[in-house]
């Protein structure tokens, strides 16, 4: 289904949430969203193919309707790996265990429906969090990659994409306005993204890429390196 939520202008602008409305139109609208978006999953595919040790687990925190766990369970096809799949939108899970239920793969994906400040982390060899950590409360950020750090084996990596902001006022509205300017060629118009962005306050807080590295350090991981960047969306590895 095509994303229209925000072209309505009888109803108020409410706080962004992954309830049904957003699950329906999900993929058209992070398709049309998120620049750089199918070759973020395709080159996460192939490090978590990499990088996965046997007997160990994959984890995709925030899975949404598990595109990222999807891919990795095309790419593994051959081996032998448990993909743990969390998201706290009941209709998300629900929709990935409706689609779940429909395959017939090898390579099993849990979902689980849960907080993934809860989670517990454990025997991860690749842990992904696609574009989640930014709904995430600032104060509850660096708990978490902690516990993800003391959750991946040695030699394990933790793969991070995030939409950022820029220290230079100049180079972020450029960022801003070239993410725009792309929503707008996928179809969106001005007032449906001025919506959408309005939505999003207070509920997607992005941060400077400078913050993730040092967060990332603080933590433990001993390397993190950018490896892809598309306007103002960025995705980082860090090895422990």
């Amino acid at each position: 289904m095509k994303d229209t939520i925000h072209q309505s202008l009888t109803n108020s602008v409410k706080p962004f949430e992954f309830d049904k409305q957003v699950v329906d139109v999900f993929p058209d609208m992070i398709l049309r969203s998120v620049p750089g978006y199918p070759l973020t999953i395709s080159m996460i595919s192939i490090m978590a193919d990499k990088f996965f040790q046997p007997g160990t687990n994959i984890y995709d925190l925030g899975c949404s309707l598990g595109t990222v766990s999807i891919a990795i369970q095309n790419f593994l096809r051959k081996k032998k790996c448990k993909i743990i799949a969390i998201d706290n939108s009941e209709a998300m899970i629900n929709a990935c265990n409706e689609s779940n239920s429909k395959r017939n793969d090898e390579i099993k994906i849990d979902y689980i429906l849960d907080d993934i400040l809860s989670t517990k982390i454990s025997n991860a060899s690749v842990v992904i969090m696609n574009f989640s950590l930014q709904f995430i409360a600032l104060d509850s950020r660096k708990k978490l990659l902690k516990k993800i750090y003391d959750g991946l084996v040695p030699g394990g990596i933790f793969i991070l994409s995030e939409k950022i902001i820029f220290d230079k006022k100049d180079e972020d509205k450029l960022m801003i306005e070239l993410h725009h300017h792309m929503k707008e060629l996928n179809g969106y118009e001005k007032l449906e993204i001025a919506r959408k962005r309005k939505s999003l306050e207070d509920v997607l807080i992005p941060e400077k890429i400078d913050s993730h590295l040092k967060r990332l350090h603080e933590v433990g991981f001993k390397k993190s390196l950018i490896w892809l960047k598309c306007f103002n969306f960025v995705s980082i590895v860090a090895f422990k």
